[in-house]
């Protein structure tokens, strides 16, 4: 176990047990304060600034280039794992009940760490390029039943690999974005000429993304044995679906204009470091991978996730359900040769448990509009209405204390 996971640290910084961020997490994101962006880290309700500990030559002995004070986390991303740790150990340190150069020194302690409340959120990285996994088994088992019946609800290369398709990097957005509502080409039921419309069956999808840090080069494949060194960490993502336009235009190349108007991601990059302690086994894998793809041992995490609309929570998920694990997905994407870079993102899909109160999508939740979801303030969804806002969270939970994710929230807007 890493120093810096340890559960019996403590900050002089107080938040609750049930606080997404203790100091054994302490995720990276890009935030605004007085019209300037830099990077901050987390710790309870508090961001901690550390373009300012840079200037302060906090980091000196690591003898780096500078890395924050800027508006966006690849520079840092790309330096790789033995940069990431040395920092994390840096600001743990710093943050530590039994640590006096930040805690006693009163003018840097308020300068440095300033209340999240009063500080924006923006989009952490410069997402150069963005795919989307398909790796759910049992959300690809539901999709595959309604639309081609329970003999053929896989298609003969699932269980074989990890099924992608690249998506839109331009429309990713940080939560708390609103989410206008598409319009697009559809086929109305019982009809033979398609119309242009406003989306009628707008969905959600409960899914996690990692970030790629570094790169790779073209012609070589990322061996899955290393294919962890390039992931830096992990954020919500809510990957919204136009689900009527996408059934008209999806065949034969998959999704398009259904899926390219917007994704959500959480501000908070958590590392994997801290997820560490929350490694777990995945699915058995049957029939056994292709060699590039074979993995031992805890190769997924134990994150526990909901999803609430209009502040009802319909649906409680586990990353661990996934089939593919992220090593595999990084390993597939690459074993043609082709690259990745610092900042590329990569969608696990939506995350669906093996019962009805844990599908990530409306699509599955209402199974195709035959079934009606009760809102706690006896409201009746289907698909979502002009105005509803979604909300996703995800923590690990350990022993008196959680690595949480944040949320990740959207609201509809009009067409």
């Amino acid at each position: 176990m890493s120093t810096t996971t340890d559960p019996n640290l403590r900050s002089f910084i107080e938040y609750d047990t049930d606080s997404h961020f203790p100091i054994q997490n302490l995720p990276f994101g890009v935030f605004e304060e007085q019209g300037k962006c830099r990077i901050g880290v987390r710790i309870g309700d508090y961001v901690l600034d550390m373009a300012l500990l840079e200037e302060r030559d906090i980091f000196k002995p690591l003898s780096l280039p500078k890395l924050f004070g800027t508006s966006t986390l690849n520079p840092f991303f790309s330096e790789g794992r033995r940069v990431w740790s040395e920092v994390r150990k840096t600001v743990s340190r710093l943050l530590s009940y039994d640590e006096p150069e930040l805690r006693d020194d009163i003018e840097l302690r308020n300068r440095a760490l300033l209340p999240v409340s009063q500080v924006i959120m923006q989009m952490p990285v410069a997402i150069g390029d963005y795919t989307d996994f398909y790796s759910s088994k049992e959300h690809a088992t539901n999709v595959g039943i309604m639309f081609r019946g329970k003999e053929n609800a896989l298609m003969p290369n699932w269980l074989h690999l990890p099924v992608a398709y690249h998506g839109r990097s331009s429309s990713i957005v940080v939560s708390t974005t609103p989410i206008r509502r598409p319009s697009g080409q559809m086929l109305p039921p019982d009809q033979d000429t398609p119309v242009f419309a406003p989306c009628k069956l707008l969905d959600f999808e409960l899914e996690m993304g990692f970030f790629i840090g570094p790169g790779s080069k073209l012609g070589a494949p990322v061996p899955i044995n290393t294919a962890a060194e390039h992931i830096f960490g992990m954020v919500l993502v809510n990957d919204w679906s136009a689900r009527d336009i996408q059934k008209w235009e999806y065949q034969p190349l998959g999704p398009f204009n259904g899926k390219n108007f917007a994704t959500s991601i959480s501000p908070w990059v958590v590392p994997l470091e801290a997820l560490e302690p929350f490694r777990c086994q995945g699915p058995e894998q049957s029939p056994t991978p292709l060699p590039y793809l074979q993995t031992t041992g805890k190769q997924t995490y134990d994150i526990n996730l909901e999803i609430y609309l209009e502040k009802s929570c319909i649906s409680r998920s586990n990353f661990k359900y996934l089939y593919w694990n992220i090593c595999q997905q990084l390993a597939h994407h690459t074993v043609t040769g082709c690259n990745i870079n610092p900042g590329d993102m990569m969608a696990s899909g939506t995350i669906s448990g093996p019962t009805p109160d844990s599908y990530g999508s409306l699509l599955e939740l209402c199974w195709k509009g035959t079934r009606e979801i009760q809102l706690k303030n006896g409201e009746i969804r289907k698909f979502l209405q002009d105005g509803d806002t979604v909300a996703m969270t995800g923590w690990c939970q350990g022993n008196g204390y959680r690595i949480g994710f944040g949320e990740v929230i959207g609201k509809i807007l009009p067409a």
